[in-house]
């Protein structure tokens, strides 16, 4: 694409910085043909497309791009990991509003998160940075209101992430176990009950080995992530295809698609409906995560967003395929729901096809789970590191000088997500509220930032990028907030009635805690030296033909 020259002065450019600094910082090529202004000039020594891009948003680049068109996508669909979460959340829509809630809740959930999808993937379009949502806050309100808001998006995204990744390794956790569990059985009892320091002691050993691998250069994680959807697709399939032909006396489809039951005992079938979409809220959540390694993708601008929009469409078929089948293998209803795995999933799968059958299939389960969890523990790294260069906290943003990857962030993540887990030892109850808080902070990340572009655009240009929704923005923006809103006030609720202290839903207070706890930092003195994303970006000061100029080498 250039001259060799040119090409030696990208690569300085892109790692030339390691620490905090944010500035654009490249040599002027004394060969290149010399452009009208200074912002040209730094322009016309970048080679790379997506450099150019970020050096205009305001970022010196400092991180190797290497993921492709199909290493992206297959990002966005691991991170989503319908195999590993669906068998993991199976039993919540099942025991709240039967099989037709566990069937009807995935599909009509899985139609919205497109919509929230699209929405986060026309944003980020625009600014393709590993900030994600957090950063286009910038640019989506007034000047003087940008630290506020993105104090509080960015610590909602960050303590968001770091829930789903704890949530994940507990899970990961609870499905060896029940694997040794189901391996002990006599004379139909188990001989091993696993406790809660077992359960936490082995979630943090997963942990570490999520850290170690997000610590890998980004071409060797570009190579290995590559394999993540394939597996996921290809072993869900043949799991489907095998359950449906071993498992005998099968539900009929009366029973899987229209009967609906008031399992949580709030007295009402449509209640307990709602409280079914917990399972597709858990999976299909994390949009943004694919943007937190936009500047290490080729192309951010356009392969972001279409990755965010193929994920749901392919996730969202695959979950409701495995939702179905899940629900005609039911065939003993009640020795599946009180299985003393903990995990009716796995008991349908080794009532299908034994000890050795239930095994082979469940370790394909646990390993899609595994990569959903590097997958996650990659983004809320990167979403650290992000908000860390921006001074939202300190030491964390330094870039490894060997792998040129922020390994700092990555074990500030695994530290502070095994502090999470370890609440579990001591309550069951605390740590199912922290998961059960990841779908909402998460969404409501999204929406607030949604919400501010459509409240804001009267006074604040927005420079739409090269995925864009056209007319249909608007009511798609407006499905997704509404649903958002309406279904976190559902996921806060209590899913049992009566309500007791062990079966309470306290996620509603690990959000309040959340906002107190921004909000109190914010004004004890972070509101002093936080300024927001700390760029010197230009785009917006260039003429409307120029705009179209910085996205026009996507096209």
């Amino acid at each position: 694409m250039g001259s060799n020259t040119d090409s030696e002065t990208a690569k300085s450019a892109r790692h030339s910085v390691h620490g905090t600094s944010t500035q654009p910082t490249i040599s002027q090529d004394k060969k290149s043909t010399p452009h009208t202004g200074n912002n040209r000039n730094i322009m016309a020594t970048i080679v790379d497309d997506d450099d150019r891009l970020l050096v205009r948003i305001g970022y010196t680049p400092v991180l190797e791009r290497h993921f492709s068109r199909w290493s992206t996508v297959s990002y966005a669909i691991s991170i989503l990991g319908v195999l590993g979460s669906v068998p993991a959340t199976f039993g919540v829509p099942m025991t709240s509003g039967g099989p037709a809630t566990c069937v009807w809740a995935w599909f009509i959930g899985s139609i919205m998160a497109y919509c929230i999808a699209s929405s986060v993937a026309e944003l980020v379009s625009a600014y393709p940075t590993a900030g994600g949502m957090y950063y286009v806050t910038k640019h989506v309100v007034p000047p003087e209101h940008v630290a506020a808001w993105a104090w509080i998006i960015g610590w909602c995204n960050f303590l968001g992430q770091a829930a789903g990744v704890a949530s994940l390794a507990y899970t990961i956790s609870q499905m060896i176990l029940a694997t040794a569990v189901m391996h002990t059985f006599d004379g139909g009892e188990a001989t091993f009950t696993p406790n809660a320091q077992q359960t936490i002691l082995l979630a943090i050993f997963v942990l570490c080995l999520f850290g170690t691998i997000c610590s890998f250069p980004t071409n060797w994680l570009h190579r290995i992530i590559l394999w993540f959807a394939p597996i996921n697709i290809i072993a869900s399939i043949c799991i489907c295809i095998a359950l449906l032909i071993l498992t005998p006396n099968k539900q009929s489809a009366s029973w899987v698609f229209t009967t609906f039951t008031d399992g949580s005992g709030w007295g009402s079938k449509g209640f307990s409906f709602l409280l079914g979409f917990l399972s597709v809220a858990w999976t299909m959540t994390d949009y943004d995560g694919t943007t937190h390694m936009s500047e290490e993708t080729h192309d951010a601008a356009i392969r972001g967003p279409v990755a965010i929009r193929a994920a749901i469409l392919v996730s969202g078929v695959t979950g409701w395929m495995l939702t179905v089948t899940f629900c005609f293998c039911m065939s003993d209803y009640e020795g599946i729901m009180t299985t003393p795995t903990g995990l009716p999933a796995a008991q349908i799968f080794f009532n299908a096809g034994g000890k050795t059958g239930g095994t082979i299939m469940w370790f394909f389960v646990m390993l899609v789970q595994f990569f959903t969890g590097c997958s996650a523990m990659l983004a809320n790294a990167r979403m650290a590191w992000a908000f860390s260069r921006d001074a939202a906290f300190p030491f964390w943003s330094k870039v490894n000088t060997y792998t040129h990857t922020p390994v700092n962030a990555v074990w500030l993540v695994v530290a502070f997500c095994s502090c999470l887990d370890l609440i579990g030892i001591g309550s069951t109850v605390t740590i199912t509220a922290i998961f059960n808080i990841t779908a909402p902070a998460l969404d409501i990340s999204y929406i607030a930032v949604i919400i501010a572009h459509r409240w804001y655009e009267d006074r604040v240009v927005f420079h739409a990028g090269p995925y864009t929704m056209g007319l249909w923005s608007k009511p798609v923006n407006a499905v997704a907030v509404t649903w958002v809103i309406f279904i976190s006030v559902v996921l806060f609720f209590p899913t049992v009635n009566p309500v007791t202290a062990t079966n309470m839903n306290y996620a509603i207070c690990v959000a309040a805690f959340i906002g107190l706890f921004s909000t109190v930092w914010w004004y004890a003195g972070a509101r002093k030296s936080y300024t927001g994303p700390r760029t010197s970006d230009t785009i917006g000061e260039l003429p409307p033909e120029d705009i179209e100029d910085v996205f026009s080498d996507y096209d």
